[in-house]
Protein backbone atom coordinates (compact mmCIF):
# COMPACT_ATOMS: atom_id res chain seq x y z
CA UNK A 1 0.00 0.00 0.00
CA UNK A 2 1.49 3.38 -0.97
CA UNK A 3 1.56 6.31 1.39
CA UNK A 4 -1.03 8.11 -0.74
CA UNK A 5 -3.57 5.30 -0.32
CA UNK A 6 -3.00 4.80 3.40
CA UNK A 7 -6.05 5.71 5.48
CA UNK A 8 -5.98 8.68 7.82
CA UNK A 9 -5.57 7.49 11.41
CA UNK A 10 -7.41 9.52 14.04
CA UNK A 11 -7.12 8.86 17.79
CA UNK A 12 -9.99 9.89 20.07
CA UNK A 13 -11.25 9.21 23.59
CA UNK A 14 -12.96 5.84 23.93
CA UNK A 15 -16.66 5.66 24.74
CA UNK A 16 -18.40 2.80 26.57
CA UNK A 17 -20.33 1.94 23.42
CA UNK A 18 -17.01 1.29 21.63
CA UNK A 19 -16.28 -1.71 23.85
CA UNK A 20 -18.03 -4.32 21.70
CA UNK A 21 -16.09 -3.47 18.53
CA UNK A 22 -12.83 -2.96 20.44
CA UNK A 23 -13.39 -6.21 22.33
CA UNK A 24 -13.61 -8.16 19.10
CA UNK A 25 -10.46 -6.47 17.77
CA UNK A 26 -8.68 -7.16 21.06
CA UNK A 27 -9.53 -10.86 20.93
CA UNK A 28 -8.63 -11.17 17.24
CA UNK A 29 -5.31 -9.39 17.79
CA UNK A 30 -4.25 -11.56 20.73
CA UNK A 31 -5.45 -14.83 19.21
CA UNK A 32 -3.69 -14.09 15.91
CA UNK A 33 -0.29 -13.12 17.32
CA UNK A 34 -0.29 -15.85 19.97
CA UNK A 35 -1.28 -18.56 17.49
CA UNK A 36 1.44 -17.41 15.10
CA UNK A 37 4.01 -18.10 17.82
CA UNK A 38 2.40 -21.26 19.14
CA UNK A 39 0.93 -19.86 22.37
CA UNK A 40 -2.67 -20.00 23.63
CA UNK A 41 -4.74 -16.82 23.48
CA UNK A 42 -4.73 -14.74 26.67
CA UNK A 43 -8.54 -14.56 26.58
CA UNK A 44 -11.14 -17.32 26.06
CA UNK A 45 -13.38 -15.30 23.75
CA UNK A 46 -14.46 -11.84 22.52
CA UNK A 47 -17.17 -11.59 25.19
CA UNK A 48 -14.42 -11.51 27.85
CA UNK A 49 -12.38 -8.83 26.11
CA UNK A 50 -15.53 -6.77 25.45
CA UNK A 51 -16.43 -6.97 29.14
CA UNK A 52 -12.92 -6.01 30.18
CA UNK A 53 -12.81 -3.00 27.86
CA UNK A 54 -16.32 -1.97 28.86
CA UNK A 55 -15.10 -1.74 32.46
CA UNK A 56 -11.98 0.18 31.49
CA UNK A 57 -13.78 2.55 29.09
CA UNK A 58 -16.26 3.39 31.88
CA UNK A 59 -13.82 3.63 34.79
CA UNK A 60 -13.02 7.19 35.94
CA UNK A 61 -9.38 6.27 36.65
CA UNK A 62 -8.65 4.86 33.20
CA UNK A 63 -7.85 7.01 30.19
CA UNK A 64 -8.76 4.98 27.12
CA UNK A 65 -8.43 5.86 23.46
CA UNK A 66 -9.46 4.31 20.16
CA UNK A 67 -7.92 4.68 16.72
CA UNK A 68 -10.09 5.12 13.64
CA UNK A 69 -9.07 4.64 10.01
CA UNK A 70 -11.41 6.50 7.68
CA UNK A 71 -14.04 6.46 10.42
CA UNK A 72 -13.71 2.75 11.26
CA UNK A 73 -12.38 1.67 14.68
CA UNK A 74 -9.13 -0.26 14.20
CA UNK A 75 -7.62 -0.39 17.67
CA UNK A 76 -7.59 0.80 21.26
CA UNK A 77 -5.31 1.44 24.23
CA UNK A 78 -5.79 2.23 27.92
CA UNK A 79 -3.84 4.07 30.61
CA UNK A 80 -4.38 2.97 34.20
CA UNK A 81 -4.24 6.14 36.30
CA UNK A 82 -5.03 4.56 39.67
CA UNK A 83 -1.54 5.12 41.08
CA UNK A 84 1.27 7.63 40.73
CA UNK A 85 2.95 5.18 38.31
CA UNK A 86 0.76 4.64 35.26
CA UNK A 87 0.12 1.29 33.59
CA UNK A 88 -0.49 0.78 29.87
CA UNK A 89 -2.69 -1.77 28.15
CA UNK A 90 -4.14 -3.69 26.64
CA UNK A 91 -3.13 -2.11 23.34
CA UNK A 92 -4.58 -3.97 20.38
CA UNK A 93 -4.81 -3.30 16.67
CA UNK A 94 -6.98 -4.91 14.01
CA UNK A 95 -4.73 -7.52 12.31
CA UNK A 96 -5.90 -6.24 8.91
CA UNK A 97 -4.27 -2.82 9.44
CA UNK A 98 -0.88 -3.77 10.85
CA UNK A 99 2.21 -1.70 10.00
CA UNK A 100 0.31 1.53 9.36
CA UNK A 101 1.53 3.31 12.50
CA UNK A 102 -1.67 2.72 14.49
CA UNK A 103 0.15 1.26 17.48
CA UNK A 104 2.58 4.15 17.67
CA UNK A 105 -0.24 6.69 17.64
CA UNK A 106 -2.15 4.81 20.34
CA UNK A 107 0.95 4.61 22.50
CA UNK A 108 1.86 8.23 21.95
CA UNK A 109 -1.63 9.31 23.01
CA UNK A 110 -1.42 7.64 26.43
CA UNK A 111 2.21 8.68 26.93
CA UNK A 112 1.26 12.30 26.22
CA UNK A 113 -1.58 12.00 28.71
CA UNK A 114 0.76 10.66 31.41
CA UNK A 115 3.23 13.44 30.73
CA UNK A 116 0.55 16.12 30.87
CA UNK A 117 -0.63 14.79 34.23
CA UNK A 118 2.90 14.78 35.64
CA UNK A 119 3.21 11.01 36.10
CA UNK A 120 6.82 10.20 37.05
CA UNK A 121 6.75 6.83 35.32
CA UNK A 122 4.83 4.52 32.99
CA UNK A 123 5.02 0.74 32.83
CA UNK A 124 3.67 -2.09 30.73
CA UNK A 125 4.02 -5.82 30.23
CA UNK A 126 4.52 -7.25 26.75
CA UNK A 127 4.66 -10.76 25.34
CA UNK A 128 8.36 -11.59 24.99
CA UNK A 129 7.78 -13.38 21.67
CA UNK A 130 6.15 -10.30 20.10
CA UNK A 131 9.06 -8.69 18.26
CA UNK A 132 7.04 -5.80 16.83
CA UNK A 133 5.72 -4.62 20.18
CA UNK A 134 9.17 -4.90 21.77
CA UNK A 135 10.62 -2.79 18.98
CA UNK A 136 7.81 -0.22 19.21
CA UNK A 137 8.05 0.22 22.98
CA UNK A 138 11.83 0.41 22.92
CA UNK A 139 11.76 3.05 20.18
CA UNK A 140 9.30 5.07 22.30
CA UNK A 141 11.67 5.12 25.26
CA UNK A 142 10.66 2.07 27.30
CA UNK A 143 13.41 0.00 28.91
CA UNK A 144 13.34 -3.71 29.71
CA UNK A 145 13.24 -4.09 33.49
CA UNK A 146 12.28 -7.66 34.30
CA UNK A 147 11.77 -10.93 32.42
CA UNK A 148 8.56 -12.58 33.60
CA UNK A 149 7.19 -16.11 33.51
CA UNK A 150 3.42 -16.43 33.29
CA UNK A 151 2.61 -19.56 35.31
CA UNK A 152 -0.63 -21.47 35.75
CA UNK A 153 -1.89 -24.44 37.77
CA UNK A 154 -2.54 -25.39 41.38
CA UNK A 155 0.29 -25.84 43.86
CA UNK A 156 0.95 -29.21 45.48
CA UNK A 157 1.71 -27.48 48.77
CA UNK A 158 -1.43 -25.77 50.00
CA UNK A 159 0.14 -23.71 52.80
CA UNK A 160 3.46 -22.44 54.15
CA UNK A 161 4.40 -23.05 57.80
CA UNK A 162 4.14 -19.93 59.95
CA UNK A 163 2.02 -18.04 57.41
CA UNK A 164 -1.74 -17.50 57.59
CA UNK A 165 -3.66 -16.33 54.51
CA UNK A 166 -7.11 -14.77 54.79
CA UNK A 167 -9.39 -12.42 52.85
CA UNK A 168 -8.30 -8.79 53.05
CA UNK A 169 -10.45 -6.31 54.96
CA UNK A 170 -10.64 -2.55 54.68
CA UNK A 171 -8.75 -2.32 57.97
CA UNK A 172 -5.76 -3.98 56.26
CA UNK A 173 -5.35 -1.19 53.70
CA UNK A 174 -2.89 0.92 55.68
CA UNK A 175 -0.58 -2.02 56.37
CA UNK A 176 -0.74 -3.19 52.76
CA UNK A 177 -0.07 0.28 51.36
CA UNK A 178 2.86 0.75 53.74
CA UNK A 179 4.27 -2.58 52.54
CA UNK A 180 3.91 -1.51 48.90
CA UNK A 181 5.74 1.74 49.62
CA UNK A 182 8.51 -0.22 51.33
CA UNK A 183 8.94 -2.65 48.44
CA UNK A 184 8.18 -0.42 45.43
CA UNK A 185 8.41 3.17 46.66
CA UNK A 186 4.71 3.88 45.98
CA UNK A 187 1.38 2.33 46.87
CA UNK A 188 -1.50 1.12 44.71
CA UNK A 189 -4.20 1.98 47.20
CA UNK A 190 -7.03 2.56 44.71
CA UNK A 191 -6.53 -0.88 43.16
CA UNK A 192 -6.31 -2.45 46.60
CA UNK A 193 -9.50 -0.78 47.82
CA UNK A 194 -11.36 -1.96 44.70
CA UNK A 195 -10.07 -5.52 45.17
CA UNK A 196 -11.10 -5.56 48.83
CA UNK A 197 -14.58 -4.37 47.89
CA UNK A 198 -14.83 -7.00 45.15
CA UNK A 199 -13.65 -9.74 47.52
CA UNK A 200 -10.60 -10.86 45.52
CA UNK A 201 -7.89 -9.40 47.79
CA UNK A 202 -5.98 -11.52 50.29
CA UNK A 203 -3.37 -10.87 52.96
CA UNK A 204 -0.79 -13.12 54.55
CA UNK A 205 0.09 -12.75 58.21
CA UNK A 206 3.27 -13.93 59.87
CA UNK A 207 4.01 -13.31 63.51
CA UNK A 208 0.67 -11.58 63.95
CA UNK A 209 1.21 -8.87 61.33
CA UNK A 210 0.50 -8.40 57.63
CA UNK A 211 3.57 -9.36 55.60
CA UNK A 212 2.05 -9.56 52.14
CA UNK A 213 -1.06 -9.01 50.04
CA UNK A 214 -2.53 -9.81 46.65
CA UNK A 215 -5.26 -7.83 44.92
CA UNK A 216 -6.03 -10.97 42.95
CA UNK A 217 -3.93 -14.01 42.08
CA UNK A 218 -4.59 -13.50 38.40
CA UNK A 219 -3.30 -11.96 35.17
CA UNK A 220 -4.77 -8.59 36.14
CA UNK A 221 -3.81 -8.72 39.83
CA UNK A 222 -0.59 -7.79 41.61
CA UNK A 223 1.01 -9.05 44.81
CA UNK A 224 3.57 -7.58 47.21
CA UNK A 225 5.28 -9.24 50.16
CA UNK A 226 8.25 -8.93 52.48
CA UNK A 227 9.76 -12.32 51.61
CA UNK A 228 9.39 -15.24 49.21
CA UNK A 229 7.71 -17.46 51.84
CA UNK A 230 5.01 -14.80 52.30
CA UNK A 231 4.42 -14.73 48.56
CA UNK A 232 4.51 -18.52 48.37
CA UNK A 233 1.79 -18.68 51.02
CA UNK A 234 -0.42 -16.38 48.95
CA UNK A 235 0.20 -18.43 45.80
CA UNK A 236 -0.43 -21.72 47.63
CA UNK A 237 -3.76 -20.44 48.95
CA UNK A 238 -5.26 -20.11 45.47
CA UNK A 239 -7.38 -22.88 43.98
CA UNK A 240 -6.60 -21.45 40.54
CA UNK A 241 -5.21 -18.31 38.95
CA UNK A 242 -7.47 -16.01 36.94
CA UNK A 243 -6.82 -15.70 33.22
CA UNK A 244 -3.59 -17.05 31.73
CA UNK A 245 -1.93 -17.08 35.16
CA UNK A 246 0.25 -15.08 37.54
CA UNK A 247 3.41 -13.26 36.47
CA UNK A 248 6.52 -14.42 38.33
CA UNK A 249 9.73 -12.37 37.96
CA UNK A 250 12.02 -14.90 36.30
CA UNK A 251 15.14 -13.56 38.03
CA UNK A 252 13.59 -14.54 41.37
CA UNK A 253 14.93 -18.04 40.77
CA UNK A 254 14.02 -19.22 44.28
CA UNK A 255 10.35 -18.36 43.76
CA UNK A 256 10.19 -19.63 40.17
CA UNK A 257 11.89 -22.90 41.13
CA UNK A 258 9.42 -23.31 44.02
CA UNK A 259 6.52 -22.78 41.60
CA UNK A 260 7.85 -25.43 39.21
CA UNK A 261 8.55 -27.90 42.02
CA UNK A 262 4.96 -27.41 43.15
CA UNK A 263 3.46 -28.43 39.85
CA UNK A 264 2.91 -25.03 38.25
CA UNK A 265 3.75 -24.72 34.57
CA UNK A 266 5.12 -21.85 32.54
CA UNK A 267 2.56 -20.71 29.97
CA UNK A 268 4.51 -17.96 28.22
CA UNK A 269 7.44 -15.57 28.69
CA UNK A 270 6.67 -11.88 29.19
CA UNK A 271 8.62 -8.69 29.84
CA UNK A 272 8.08 -5.79 32.23
CA UNK A 273 9.12 -2.48 30.65
CA UNK A 274 9.16 1.06 31.98
CA UNK A 275 9.65 4.66 30.90
CA UNK A 276 10.56 7.27 33.48
CA UNK A 277 10.99 6.57 37.18
CA UNK A 278 11.90 3.00 38.11
CA UNK A 279 13.55 1.47 41.16
CA UNK A 280 14.22 -2.22 41.64
CA UNK A 281 11.74 -3.61 44.20
CA UNK A 282 13.21 -4.50 47.59
CA UNK A 283 10.98 -7.47 48.46
CA UNK A 284 8.97 -10.23 46.81
CA UNK A 285 6.37 -9.25 44.22
CA UNK A 286 4.22 -10.21 41.25
CA UNK A 287 3.17 -7.54 38.74
CA UNK A 288 -0.17 -7.49 36.97
CA UNK A 289 -0.28 -7.57 33.18
CA UNK A 290 -0.72 -3.76 33.31
CA UNK A 291 2.43 -3.42 35.50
Amino acid sequence: MSRKTRPDIVVRIAKPEDSSVCGRICFDAFSTINATHGFPCDFPGPEVTSGLLSMMFSHPDFRCVVAEADGRIVGSNCLDERSVIRGVGPITIDPSVQNLGVGRKLMQAVMDRARERGAPGIRLVQAAFHNRSLSLYTSLGFDIREPLSCVQGRTLERSVPGCVVRPAKSDDADACNALSRLVHGFDRGVELAEAIEQGSARVVERGGRVTGYATHLAFFGHSTAETNPDLQALIASAESFGGPGILVPSRNHVLLRWCLANGLRVVQPMTLMSAGLYSDPSGAWLPSVLF
